[in-house]
């Protein structure tokens, strides 16, 4: 059977409803989460105005795991569900769709194109709508950009990562993903939001790590920001993140 990497109806979904306002993607981490707990944090989400959830981790993450919460989500709610994979063991059949993602600046080959290529096969043979994603790490990047590798792009130098969303999109890259890091002290720069989608106009821009507060998502949010993700602040208070959602929707209103 032949697989067509094509925009899918998760991707247009999320594009349609990016041109009016900005979005938020809760983030699950099935080694932090049970599938319960996974569920109960969807719904309270989905109430306060989440567009998806992102489901993955970069440690200690099996099949089983991403399988078993995958499941408990989607027989709780009606959002897209949409894996954020640390590598091959986080795909699952049982998802929407995939950020198929290049760790671009990582200095190790496998989180560039090594485990792209062993999970390909996997994707196909599940079915997933595969959206190719740039991952791109601004500073240290905490777990994900210790385990990948990362040389990380500082922080105070929004060319560069502008730079490298460029690239991605001439590559044929539709998402790019700015992370920070789970549990960050700060944020991607607004300026390097602001920067990035000055000059490429269709990329689709996701920001996540160090976002716990509504200053800090607003100010990500007004910059042009299509999507931010929250994670850790979900799972230690629930209320701030859905005071978080609340900012996002305000402060990323398009007009259009």
């Amino acid at each position: 059977m032949k697989y067509h990497v094509r925009i899918g109806p998760v991707e247009e979904c999320l594009r349609r409803k990016a041109e009016e306002h900005t979005l938020h993607f809760t983030l699950i981490d099935p080694d932090k989460t049970t599938p319960r707990e996974a569920s109960e944090l969807a719904v309270r989400m989905a109430e306060c105005g989440t567009d998806a959830i992102l489901v993955g981790g970069s440690i200690g993450v099996s099949q089983a795991d991403v399988d078993n919460v995958i499941k408990s989500i989607k027989n709780s709610v009606k959002l897209p569900v949409i894996i954020f994979p640390g590598n091959v063991s986080g795909i699952s059949r049982y998802a929407d769709a995939i950020l198929f993602m290049s760790l671009l600046n990582s200095l190790d080959p496998y989180y560039i194109i090594g485990a792209q290529v062993l999970g390909s096969l996997i994707v196909r043979k599940f079915k997933l709508e595969a959206i190719p994603t740039a991952y791109i790490i601004i500073g240290e990047g905490g777990a994900a950009g210790h385990v990948g590798r990362a040389y990380g792009i500082p922080p105070e130098k929004p060319e560069i990562a502008a730079t490298y969303a460029l690239a991605a999109s001439m590559l044929g890259m539709r998402f790019v993903y700015f992370e920070r890091g789970s549990g960050a002290s700060d944020t991607v720069k607004p300026e390097t939001v602001e920067l990035t989608k000055r000059i490429i106009n269709d990329i689709f821009l996701i920001v996540g790590g160090g976002i716990r507060s509504e200053d800090r998502a607003s100010k990500l949010a007004s910059a042009g920001a299509d999507a931010i993700v929250t994670g850790t602040i979900v799972e230690e208070d629930p209320e701030k993140a859905a005071r978080i959602i609340r900012a996002i929707k305000q402060h990323g209103f398009k007009g259009k």
